[in-house]
């Protein structure tokens, strides 16, 4: 059953919540992945490489500003977005055919 944090009065009750949240979360990675994908597909089309150091840039700079808009912080955030989007570079380049 869904509950704030607040709510939880047993650490099973944390427990099943941290899981079912990080459930969300790997729900809304694959909803993610699948956009990743789609634009290896339509960069194929236009000519666009997988690497676009400005799109990079603005995708860091927003999981920065979206991070730190609740109140998370920020550096922390950023690094992980910047793990995920050098994993989505590696999977476009294979899709489509980059070195």
């Amino acid at each position: 059953m869904a509950k704030t944090a607040a709510d939880c009065t047993t650490m099973a009750e944390i427990r099943e919540n941290i899981d079912r949240v990080d459930d969300a979360l790997m729900s809304l990675f694959a909803e993610r992945w699948s956009f990743i994908g789609r634009a290896a597909e339509i960069k194929a089309g236009l000519g666009i490489p997988a690497d676009v150091p400005e799109r990079v840039r603005q995708v860091r700079d927003n999981a920065r500003r979206n991070a730190e808009a609740h109140g998370l912080d920020g550096d922390f955030y950023e690094e992980i977005w910047a793990r995920l989007i050098d994993r989505a570079i590696a999977h476009e380049k294979t899709l489509l055919g980059e070195p």
